[in-house]
């Protein structure tokens, strides 16, 4: 885990390297990997997505090359005095903050400028966004399930379990998991679950106590925090991974952001992604079999499902033949159609019949 101090050195470091190319009588730049579709590598070995050997220069030879530079020299400037006063702040006010600087250049045109800004500081100091106290807008991302854990928090250390000390709503997972120190628990595997109404019902209806599950929100397309704790629960835990979902091609990149890494953090897959992790559905073949509710496919859904017949995340045979089903039936379903067979169908029967078809039950 990076300290404090260890993050500030790394930025200090870059701040002085651009001061010791300007005592050389050189023009200030920096170089990272190429942040395109182009330069990302799946890499076989560890099964995550990588940036490739290209990369490009930050060189302050052009004006807008001098502006990108001089950004990041009042950002770093902003994260070392927030790291010596142990402040934080998040991806939001970083971007507004810009509006106080005392040189117009180095203010911020737009949130994304900010944000990619922090990621480029990421991927050059291998220091993460979260050592530097960097905090995204909340996720809402929570767990539920039979986990003791003791949190670090501004007021102390709180131990907490995630079923016996929580509401409904469950755990919210901090902005940076790390933080969190792994008591006891008695899990079996890690849900995953894409949206928040079935995350509900399977709370509502006992699933994580009735199977010692830990159900995590994903909220979406899920946040760093969310993948962050996700991989420590398999490695640390030692626990199966399975990830529930819509049925359509974006629910599936969703699968493959926390199984493989995402293109926008690939330089961070390897600290991010949970490639053991597993698909359980809604699959184009459980449409078929439930005759589930549906909706046409549109031709962006089409386009999205070709496209990763050729992603290598998807060249296996059970993704090829699933996707291949699914244009050919033309259909997509959520997972809430589930309910169609009533609403204890999905935590009596559905999960569990494709838990132990898949060995975790």
């Amino acid at each position: 885990m990076t300290t404090e101090s260890d993050a500030r050195d790394e930025l200090i470091d870059l701040a002085a390297d651009f001061y010791d190319q300007f005592a050389d009588g050189r023009i200030p730049e920096m170089t990272l990997p190429t942040r395109t579709k182009s330069n990302i590598e799946y890499d076989e070995e560890s099964g995550v997505w990588t940036y490739g050997d290209r990369t490009s220069t930050r060189s302050a030879n052009s004006v807008r090359g001098a502006r990108k530079l001089l950004k990041a020299a009042y950002t770093i400037e902003f994260l070392a005095d927030q790291l010596d006063d142990d402040r934080s702040s998040t991806l939001r006010e970083l971007y507004y903050l810009s509006e106080s600087w005392d040189n117009d250049e180095a203010q911020f045109k737009s949130q994304d400028e900010s944000n990619d800004l922090v990621e480029d500081l990421e991927i050059v100091t291998g220091v993460t966004r979260e050592d530097f106290h960097m905090r995204p807008e909340e996720s809402g991302a929570k767990v539920m399930g039979p986990l003791e854990i003791r949190e670090q928090t501004n007021r102390g250390d709180r131990e907490i379990h995630c079923q016996l000390d929580v509401g409904q709503g469950g755990y919210q997972i901090p902005n940076n998991p790390d933080t969190i120190e792994f008591l006891d628990n008695d899990a079996e595997f890690v849900l995953c679950v894409e949206t928040g109404g079935m995350r509900d019902r399977l709370v509502e209806n006992g699933f994580d106590e009735a199977h010692d599950a830990l159900v995590v929100h994903l909220g979406g397309q899920p946040a760093r925090a969310t993948r962050r704790l996700t991989k420590r629960f398999r490695d640390e835990l030692d626990l199966p991974v399975v990830v529930f979902t819509d049925g359509d091609p974006w629910s599936y990149r969703i699968y493959g952001s926390v199984a493989y890494g995402s293109i926008k953090s690939a330089h961070l897959s390897k600290y991010l992604a949970t490639p053991e992790a597993r698909f359980i559905g809604i699959q184009p073949e459980d449409i078929v079999e439930y005759d589930l509710p549906s909706d046409p496919l549109s031709d962006s859904d089409i386009n999205a499902l070709e496209s990763e017949l050729e992603d290598p995340r998807f060249q296996t045979d059970y993704w090829e033949e699933q996707i291949e089903l699914q244009l050919d039936i033309g259909k997509k379903s959520e997972q809430q159609s589930l309910a169609s067979r009533g609403l204890d169908f999905v935590t009596d029967t559905y999960l569990p019949e494709r838990l132990g078809e898949m060995g975790v039950l």
